[in-house]
């Protein structure tokens, strides 16, 4: 790339960034979790208000595993269709992790802050955990309480592995069907869940016999909108709640066929719309991400989030994640199929 180019994107990514630059900040406080190991008491000395409606209804999640660590996630929003529902500030929310689903013996704990700015979402890094250790948390706020989730840590990197239950799932299109295969996954086994792109669909389009609510999102308000479609789905929060999520993106948690700054709407080489202006909604595309999901990663400030990372099982394996749209050149001629190359020369370019 070259260096006009260069400075050109940086530029575009910073104005980018000007919408979310107060992303999940609140004066002094940080977005991120009190988190020590053992049995804790930490708390952040802030008021719970009174809520009418349970909070907890797009249901917990944990991911990005370690062998001492893993992240445990939610959002409070007694009113998923209208924005959540919370009231305009910062919340305490009380977790905690056990060896069992009593939590007769719990093992860590402590209180973390939902953000108000940060669509309330809670991202605890539950530390001091044991290799390889099955574990249950949940989560409390008021008289609201969640019901235990499992999770599991993976191996030290130089233990000896010779198991390692793995599933995959992808392409959660709303419209028109149902998780059951979500539901099927939530009754094995597992030692890790991933996700391999496409969590939500930003269509507007009908389906039977469910459908998209609202338009196609372009707003980080949208987006949210629409991840809480998704993510009140019984069977995707009985997934979630087997075992530890990996998760990736791929098009469509932004805009179908999106490449980088490139918007499908240019795919014909003619610009309908400006590449800063592609950033912006893919800036509010990816804080919605971040926030909905059970990620070890900072919360963005702008139109990129580190998301390509790597997990060591023990001796048995290296996964490493991988984000194909972030980086990515155009697809080839137009974005479009053809029946040979020589239709499209682009494709034997190694350029």
């Amino acid at each position: 790339m070259g260096t006009n180019t260069w400075d050109r994107r940086r530029f575009l990514l910073s104005a980018a960034g000007l919408v979310t630059a107060a992303a999940c900040s609140n004066g002094n406080k940080k977005a991120g979790p009190t988190t020590s190991a053992g049995k804790t008491t930490t708390s952040t000395g802030l008021a719970t208000p009174k809520l009418a409606a349970d909070p907890f209804r797009l249901g917990v999640a944990s991911g990005d595993p370690t062998h001492d660590s893993v992240i445990l996630w939610t959002r409070l929003a007694p009113d998923p269709d209208n924005g959540g529902g919370m009231p305009d500030q910062d919340v305490p929310v009380r977790w905690e992790v056990g060896t069992t689903d009593t939590f007769t013996k719990v093992v860590t704990s402590g209180e973390a802050v939902a953000l108000a700015n940060c669509a309330h979402s809670v991202h605890v890094d539950a530390t001091g955990l044991s290799p390889a250790q099955e574990y249950w948390y949940r989560f409390q706020v008021g008289d609201y309480e969640t019901a235990p989730a499992r999770t599991r840590t993976l191996p030290k990197a130089d233990a000896a592995v010779d198991r390692f239950r793995l599933a995959f799932v992808s392409c959660q299109a709303y419209p028109g069907r149902y998780y059951t295969a979500h539901r099927a996954l939530s009754e094995e086994d597992l030692d890790l869940v991933l996700h391999l792109g496409d969590y939500i669909y930003e269509g507007s389009g009908d389906g039977s016999p469910r459908q998209h609510r609202g338009p196609e999102p372009t707003t980080l308000e949208l987006y949210r909108d629409r991840y809480a479609l998704y993510k009140a789905d019984a069977d995707l929060q009985a997934a979630h709640a087997v075992a530890p999520w990996m998760v990736t993106w791929d098009d469509h948690e932004v805009e179908n066929n999106y490449a980088n700054g490139m918007s499908e709407d240019n795919n014909d080489g003619t610009i309908r719309v400006t590449e800063a202006d592609f950033l912006k909604r893919r800036a509010a595309a990816y804080r919605a991400y971040w926030e909905h999901q059970p990620i070890r990663a900072k919360a963005p400030t702008g139109s990129d989030l580190k998301l390509y990372r790597a997990a060591v099982i023990g001796t048995l394996a290296h996964l490493v994640m991988l984000d194909g749209r972030q980086y990515r050149d155009d697809q080839t001629c137009d974005d479009k199929l053809f029946a040979n190359r020589t239709e499209c020369p682009e494709i034997d370019d190694p350029a």
